[in-house]
């Protein structure tokens, strides 16, 4: 074998081994997924965004929810028998209102027991998703987030504050517009929220839980933590099962840097100190 034979066939293996490794890692997230069915007697519905990178230029992008996840979601309820647990796995910063409601409402009229797991985030469109379940289960760190819409960069509820606290005759037509579609979505989204709440909630608490979370209470970013989401009465708990855990390693994030974070990946325990001689 000459030197550029050699050459070409280290390219060829180079070029391969992204290919390779991404099989395997798929292979691997199947058959841990076939492990927790089979342990939980239950379907498993993993909704990953994870940071991408464009092919070209190289900047870095956030994948969301989108139709096409509605459509996998909703076609994987299809394909399971009522009876049948769903166990639905959300990481995700949020993404289309239309789409998330979407998944949300097939969870919802789903007959069997649905239970949502966040090993880590499940923010605006991905908490909608959680409320339509009857548990959700969350990693002792783990945050949900405020749904209330979003009017482009503008939150809708905070432009029916600017609307209310100036005279109509200092509006232009294009804020008045948005104002009144800003009203449209909120209560669109109220609306929404206690029909799903209706699942694990009872009916004198839905109204203001519904209006707490969807009418711009807090930022659209803020964080709902364990103990917060229990204090405003959803099913909450912290029983994170390991492999759920797993699944997130399984799912490495794309973008090629150097790593901000590192560890030695195994359990670290305390170590007890010797009895004397």
């Amino acid at each position: 074998m000459d030197i550029g034979q050699a050459i070409w066939i280290f390219f060829l293996l180079t070029a391969l081994q992204p290919v390779v490794k991404q099989r395997l890692l798929e292979a691997s997230r199947q058959r841990l997924l076939a492990q927790i069915e089979r342990r939980r007697q239950s379907r498993v519905i993993l909704m990953v965004h994870r940071q991408e990178t464009m092919s070209v230029l190289g900047f870095p992008i956030m994948r969301y929810i989108d139709v096409n996840d509605a459509e996998d979601v909703m076609r994987a309820c299809a394909m399971t028998d009522p009876e049948v647990p769903l166990d639905i796995v959300l990481h995700t910063p949020g993404g289309l209102v239309l789409a998330s409601l979407q998944i949300a409402q097939a969870v919802r009229q789903h007959k069997g027991k649905v239970t949502v797991f966040v090993p880590h985030f499940a923010m605006s469109g991905g908490t909608l998703i959680a409320l339509a379940a009857d548990a959700i289960v969350m990693s002792p760190h783990a945050v949900l987030g405020p749904v209330d819409p979003q009017l482009g960069q503008y939150p809708a509820a905070s432009l029916l504050k600017v609307v209310a606290k100036k005279p109509l005759a200092e509006l232009d037509d294009q804020t008045l517009i948005l104002a009144d579609v800003a009203e449209k979505a909120v209560n669109q989204v109220r609306d929404s929220v206690q029909g799903l709440l209706a699942r694990s909630q009872p009916p004198e608490k839905i109204a203001d839980l519904a209006r707490l979370l969807s009418t711009g209470t807090w930022t659209h970013d803020y964080p709902i933590t364990l103990g917060e989401a229990q204090r405003l009465g959803l099913k909450v708990s912290s029983d994170m099962p390991p492999e759920v855990l797993q699944l997130m390693s399984l799912y490495p994030q794309p973008v090629r840097r150097q790593p901000s974070v590192e560890f030695l990946p195994i359990p670290r325990r305390a170590e007890r100190a010797k009895p004397p001689d």
